[in-house]
């Protein structure tokens, strides 16, 4: 349904990405990726959210690179330059979509969730944001700083992105004014891939339902 493209990141350089179009003028949301890379699942999300009526925008953050293999994707994620991937790739996604006509929001999976609550607190022009399942440490990212609404999807047997760490966002967040809507799910980690022997339907439906409502009411 969509098609790889470039587009400009702020500082004039270009990076690749998966483009689905709704149309003109429609609300735009940037799919930020899992570690395993932008596979065809992840471009799957964004024809997905064309057929809502959503331009969707997936950066392929690893240059090309995908893996199906724990350790190799670790690798990757771990060789990952955060704040280029937030500043530069994910920023210029952003803007990307805006100049096609209307707001736009960001959401991701895992490493894309850590990585779509940094883009929420560090780069202009989001009007709001879904992380599922991650959560950025802290020098990446304060998430106090996040003025736009935010609607997070956590999983509670999730030995990664732990409940612990899903409370402690909501604590931080809430103790300077914000509201964020946090659901969790008695699911564990990757529970709306279903390619991933964690997908849970029930949990995954549930979620994208409201995450399409949520992105309905702010875009």
């Amino acid at each position: 349904m969509g098609s790889l493209i470039d587009f400009k990141r702020p500082d004039g350089s270009s990076c690749k990405g998966y483009l689905a179009e709704a149309g003109k003028g429609k609300p735009g949301i940037v799919v930020i990726q899992e570690w395993w890379g932008l596979n065809d699942q992840i471009c799957g999300v964004a024809d997905r959210f064309a057929r809502q009526g959503f331009n969707a925008l997936a950066p392929d953050l690893y240059k090309g690179r995908v893996t199906q293999k724990p350790d190799e994707a670790n690798h990757m994620m771990s060789g990952l330059d955060f704040v280029g991937a937030s500043d530069q790739d994910i920023a210029g996604a952003v803007k990307h979509l805006a100049g096609m006509g209307g707001k736009v929001g960001v959401m991701g999976f895992c490493m894309g969730g850590a990585l779509t609550i940094a883009a929420c607190a560090r780069i202009e022009g989001i009007s709001c944001g879904v992380p599922f399942y991650g959560i950025p440490p802290g020098q990446l990212a304060d998430p106090a700083k996040i003025a736009v609404p935010l609607q997070g999807h956590f999983a509670n047997k999730d030995d990664w992105c732990t409940p612990a760490a899903v409370d402690a966002l909501e604590k931080t967040m809430k103790g300077a004014g914000r509201s964020p809507e946090i659901f969790r799910y008695d699911a564990a980690h990757a529970f709306s891939n279903e390619r991933s022997e964690a997908y849970d339907v029930k949990s995954a439906n549930a979620a994208w339902e409201r995450m399409l409502e949520f992105l309905k009411k702010h875009l």
